[in-house]
């Protein structure tokens, strides 16, 4: 499980496609000495195990289910990346419970500066749009954000001026795919209904 707040920026430094999987070597400001192998990290929202590592690297294989559901097939090397570390009992829920299991892939429509900060439209599959709520909260790539409003398949969220430099909101452009988790509670909520995630 993890909060939603991004803790560090990693850089794509290796892509390798020669394997079954995607492979992804990941150069990150931690030092993983203390990250064993099999630690689960969020990499701009999807939960990746650590098959490797060095003092400032850290390698994952993706599969070509995350591939398809995800922005992950979009990296190159040099790509930047938020990263969190998953929750260990006792941490601060600064955020709101992410999963790290992505839902769909949603497109940045439009950014507009609002004061100090950047208010986003996104756009997010029609099979996704009834967990989308005013209030409620949603990740992309990862980040904790809550919705201000709802318009059918469109929703908007306010950035935060700290928000924009620390994560990958800042480097982003209109048009490109920011990946999706759906609040836990709307899912479950969504079930009762009958109205199953995609």
């Amino acid at each position: 499980m993890f909060t939603g707040i991004i803790t560090a920026m990693g850089t794509i430094a290796k892509v390798d496609e020669t394997r079954g999987d995607k492979r992804f070597v990941i150069d990150t400001p931690w030092n993983m000495d203390d990250v064993p192998l099999g630690a689960s990290i969020a990499c701009s929202g999807c939960c990746l195990t650590v098959v490797d590592k060095t003092k400032n690297s850290f390698t994952v294989d993706v599969s070509a289910e995350s591939l398809s559901k995800t922005n992950l097939g979009n990296w190159t090397e040099g790509t930047k990346i938020n990263l969190e570390s998953s929750l260990r009992f006792g941490d601060e829920l600064g955020g709101h419970l992410v999963s790290g299991h992505v839902d769909g892939v949603a497109v940045l429509e439009s950014i507009t500066p609002e004061g100090d900060s950047r208010r986003l439209k996104i756009r997010v599959p029609q099979s996704l749009k009834h967990f989308i709520a005013p209030k409620g909260s949603v990740a992309l790539d990862g980040i904790s954000l809550t919705i201000n409003e709802v318009e059918d398949d469109v929703f908007g969220v306010n950035i935060i001026p700290h928000t924009w430099d620390v994560t990958t909101l800042g480097k982003h452009k209109t048009g490109e795919a920011l990946n999706l988790e759906i609040d836990m509670l709307a899912r479950y909520v969504a079930r009762i209904l009958g109205k199953d995630a995609a």
